[in-house]
């Protein structure tokens, strides 16, 4: 995993977790490694990801079971919750970038609206 010297470590794990989890790379019910060993696949810390792990505990999107280890919940409401919180943390910054551009609203819903035309018509051709 290449890490951004920008954003502190654990936050880029959960970002990891969560796309992992939303992407179904890791499904509702599925036991986590240990946290040496994910400290390892990572090459970082292991109080990084357990701090990464302790909020994801925290938020509800892992659970705990006791000798076990940590598993990502099967709460279907905190996996939507989830999906739709990483959904509009991307679109708050792709709207913070194309504002940047002096986009007015309805240029930006256009632009938008043409790129996943673009991209449809180019998966149908795949």
């Amino acid at each position: 995993m290449e890490f951004d010297d920008k954003v502190p470590i654990y936050l880029q794990i959960k970002q990891y977790l969560y796309q992992a989890i939303i992407t179904d790379r890791l499904k509702s019910g599925a036991q986590l490694p240990a946290v040496r060993q994910l400290a390892a696949e990572l090459t970082v810390n292991v109080n990084t990801v357990q701090r990464a792990l302790s909020e994801l505990i925290q938020e509800g999107v892992l659970v705990t079971r006791r000798g076990r280890g940590n598993f990502v919940t099967d709460d279907i409401k905190v996996l939507i919750e989830l999906k739709n919180r990483v959904i509009a943390t991307e679109l708050g910054t792709l709207y913070r970038q194309l504002d940047d551009l002096n986009l007015s609203a309805a240029e930006m819903k256009d632009a938008f609206a043409q790129y996943v035309d673009e991209q449809e018509a180019h998966h149908d051709h795949e």
